[in-house]
């Protein structure tokens, strides 16, 4: 199993419907399978996740954000890591707003 402790993720891709980009910061704090990220940059001035690690290194999330519209939004998200040539992470994110239009979108994040 990946542990994602003390990982720093950027955004390299994401669905138009998406709001994190190349500029957002995603801080991984794990212990055990709980996965916690504090994560701003761009669009978003502050958002947290929660997830759990299982033990294929998938990750399943719930998150919240305030964007500087100053609206909360909050969704959920399924991440499947790839380990890249240079031994990085590259996440392929799969995820679904649960506030606002409800819509999908697909997103990638990599280890910096």
């Amino acid at each position: 199993m990946i542990n994602y402790h003390n990982k720093i993720f950027k955004t390299v891709r994401n669905s138009d419907n998406g709001e994190t980009s190349s500029e957002t910061e995603f801080r991984y704090q794990q212990e055990g399978n709980i996965l916690t990220s504090v994560y701003k940059g761009g669009r978003i001035v502050y958002g947290h996740l929660l997830g759990i690690v299982h033990e294929d290194s998938s990750i399943t999330m719930k998150y919240h954000q305030i964007n500087k519209q100053g609206e909360l939004l909050t969704g959920q998200c399924h991440s499947i890591p790839e380990i890249m040539p240079n031994g990085k992470i590259r996440l392929h994110e799969t995820w679904q707003w649960t506030s606002g239009d409800l819509s999908e979108g697909t997103s990638v994040i990599e280890e910096v």
